[in-house]
């Protein structure tokens, strides 16, 4: 069995290392190996770390060996973005621009991880400064989808993303700053989770209070993404939306939970593809007892010019001294949204905010008739690997148009598989749920992975 330990979820892994069934060494010699045979089809890593993640589950074994006390991911291989700072290696950001120095401490999440027993096995590709739904990048090349080569894995966490899909590793760390955990968890077809604000502590965003961007799991199953969560999740001081937390609400069950289904997300159609899968869900939940119903607000009309507004300009300010300097070094696509940020003004700047209160307010008030959301989580099946992708383009306004919104608003979304499309890539269902609803989004997610017996898949690769 030690050549299959790669398809084991994290759950498992935890639980056999405890109780002495399974090696911490041969579960990492067994990902490595498939980590080492998928980076030249797929091109997952920037920085590998499997040297010393090979030491790390020495260690593991040893303290398995002693009987000392295990976290709940003892010896469990995981990965984490190339935005996440790792202490003793450079944050390198996708990007050819600048050279950064050495990360003095490891972010929360990471070091969260770490402490539970999890062992990093290396740093994923991603976007320059993670500003497109496609991954690629002069400084890490282009990422392929394990699923279907010619097609995205999505983005920004497209390597996290492809990594997963393939068998390398079954944890990874993503973040989400337009939908960019829950786009690549579609595209592959897995768990990804963009908990409330401050839930899970971003605790290095520039403006602490006016944050939209998020880290989260990505994971293969709903239970091992929960799992990730429950370590992740909690109060770090610099993050003050992570400070004074409420206990999470109980779980309800799916019977009698109602849900808002939302199959055309404002102004923009949902490719026939995706309806066929979507469907398909809600007649699972249906079946499990959910009280589904149309759900069509126009608070969700025209949310692309607010967040078109509040991601440009937040690029222009901290980029744009960075492009002056190095120009092309840049990708151009990540130089027209600097561009396009320098046109607004500092009153464009306050509207936006003001519009994105009003939005979180609209789907607040949406959750007084709805305890979940049901929405798409693309429009349309995994793009091509040249679609674009930028927060600036209109492609991205329409392929990703449920999952921005709920950056701006702070509310907990998960993308959960739920079918493929024609060309053999998977399509995702995003689940929105009220602040601090990650249990009832994990709870609705496991009743699908259960009717679609979704994690006995693995793309043939």
């Amino acid at each position: 069995m030690k050549h299959e330990f790669w398809r084991l979820p994290a759950t498992d892994v935890a639980a056999m290392v405890a109780a002495r069934q399974v090696s911490p060494v041969d579960v990492m010699d067994a990902v490595l190996a498939r980590a080492e045979a998928m980076q030249p089809v797929l091109n997952l890593f920037v920085q590998p770390l499997f040297d010393q993640a090979r030491d790390a589950a020495k260690v593991a074994e040893a303290q398995v060996m002693k009987g000392e006390s295990l976290g709940p991911l003892h010896g469990v291989p995981f990965t984490l973005k190339d935005n996440v700072a790792m202490r003793g290696l450079p944050t390198l950001n996708g990007t050819v621009a600048v050279t950064p120095p050495p990360a003095e401490e490891d972010w929360a999440v990471l070091a969260r991880l770490r402490a539970a027993g999890g062992i990093p096995i290396g740093k994923t590709t991603l976007p320059e400064f993670a500003h497109k739904v496609l991954t690629d990048s002069i400084q890490c090349g282009v990422t392929r989808n394990p699923w279907n080569l010619e097609r995205t894995p999505g983005g920004s966490s497209g390597g996290a993303s492809a990594a997963l899909a393939a068998g390398v590793a079954p944890l990874g760390i993503g973040t989400d700053g337009g939908g960019s955990i829950r786009c690549p968890a579609s595209c592959a077809g897995l768990v990804g989770l963009k908990a409330t604000l401050g839930r899970i502590p971003n605790e290095t965003f520039p403006d602490p209070f006016g944050n939209y961007a998020f880290v989260g799991p990505m994971a293969r199953t709903v239970a091992d993404a929960a799992l990730m969560f429950s370590v992740m999740e909690g109060a770090e001081s610099r993050d003050p939306w992570s400070l004074g937390l409420p206990p999470h609400p109980p779980a309800a069950p799916v019977k009698g939970l109602r849900i808002g289904w939302i199959e055309h997300f404002g102004k923009y159609r949902t490719h026939p593809e995706v309806l066929a899968a979507i469907t398909t869900a809600r007649k699972a939940l249906e079946e499990a007892g959910a009280i589904i119903e149309p759900l069509a607000d126009p608070c969700f009309d025209d949310v692309f010019d607010t967040y078109i507004v509040v991601a440009t300009t937040a690029h222009a300010a901290r980029l744009g001294p960075l492009e002056e300097r190095a120009g092309e070094k840049m990708t151009d696509s990540m130089r027209d949204s600097i561009g396009i940020g320098r046109r607004f003004s500092a009153a464009d700047l306050v509207r936006a905010m003001d519009r994105r209160g009003a939005l979180h307010r609209a789907v607040q008030r949406l959750f007084g008739r709805f305890d979940l959301i049901a929405t798409p989580t693309m429009l349309a099946p995994p793009a091509p690997l040249d679609a674009g992708g930028s927060v600036a383009s209109a492609f991205y306004a329409e392929w990703a148009a449920p999952l921005y919104p709920f950056n701006l608003t702070g509310h907990p979304a998960a993308s959960v598989p739920c079918g493929f499309g024609s060309e053999g890539t998977p399509i995702g269902l995003q689940l929105v749920g009220p602040w601090h609803g990650e249990r009832r989004i994990l709870t609705v997610a496991q009743a699908l992975e259960d009717a679609l017996d979704w994690p006995s898949r693995w793309p043939a690769i």
